[in-house]
């Protein structure tokens, strides 16, 4: 069946080897705070938490801290300011970036996001300018391991409501729409199964490759500055990276 697993093999590189941990608990504990000023702080009632809390235990942020960011959510004043943006633009060599933030400044953020694009070849552009190049999908990721059968996993996956199912060299990607992303997971979790990313990701239709080195640098420097920042959530590009 097909997929996309050439960004889905970025993706989880380069959160594999990143080494700033807090940094992505931080974020992820961002999103489950958002989620319960959204809908409350019960998971049952609450379909975005539950996807928040998911994508937090495939990433193992531990469940204390997990606790504690639902806690604080409740706190008076907490994220009352906090605005959640989206910025597009084209990178080096025309690559395809999507840049999700929250923040409680929108001035400072976008000039910090339009900085490093300036800087390193790119250009921020206006909402939907690129947008257009993907996909909303949610993505489960199964790593295979004994007692993973890929049949019976696509045949669960497509009974819950998934649309496609990819094998890769070490996982499988079940692939849903955003409206049938919880109904999925929630039904392969009852089933056992352990996710190595669960959540809802902007997927390219296309891919756009860099040949030149010189390119390549500029859109490595962007990517990792713009992941720095405090206020980023998530990027999303197209670039196609080799293995």
């Amino acid at each position: 069946m097909s997929g996309h697993s050439k960004w889905a093999n970025i993706r989880r590189r380069k959160e594999k080897v990143d080494a700033q941990r807090g940094k992505i608990f931080t974020r992820l504990g961002r999103e489950i705070m958002i989620a319960v000023k959204e809908g409350g702080p019960d998971p049952e009632n609450n379909s975005k938490l539950r996807d928040a809390i998911a994508k937090a235990k495939a990433a193992n942020m531990p469940n204390d801290s997990i606790l504690r960011s639902i806690k604080k959510a409740g706190g008076e004043g907490a994220l009352d300011n906090i605005e959640e943006i989206t910025y597009e633009g084209y990178g080096p060599g025309g690559i395809a970036i999507i840049v999700e933030t929250a923040t409680d400044n929108r001035n400072r953020t976008a000039g910090e996001i339009r900085h490093y694009f300036d800087k390193y070849g790119g250009n921020l552009g206006q909402t939907g300018c690129v947008s257009f190049m993907f996909d909303k999908k949610g993505v489960i990721v199964v790593e295979k391991a004994d007692g993973v059968n890929e049949d019976d996993l696509m045949i669960e996956a497509l009974e819950a409501g998934a649309e496609d199912l990819d094998s890769e060299n070490e996982y499988y990607e079940v692939l849903t729409s955003p409206e049938n992303f919880s109904a999925v997971r929630e039904a392969l979790e009852k089933k056992g199964y352990a996710f190595v990313e669960a959540e809802i990701q902007m997927v390219p239709v296309t891919t756009t490759r860099l040949d030149d080195p010189a390119l390549r640098e500029k859109a490595e420097k962007l990517i990792e500055n713009l992941e720095n920042l405090d206020d980023v959530q998530n990027i999303w590009h197209n670039w196609e990276q080799d293995e």
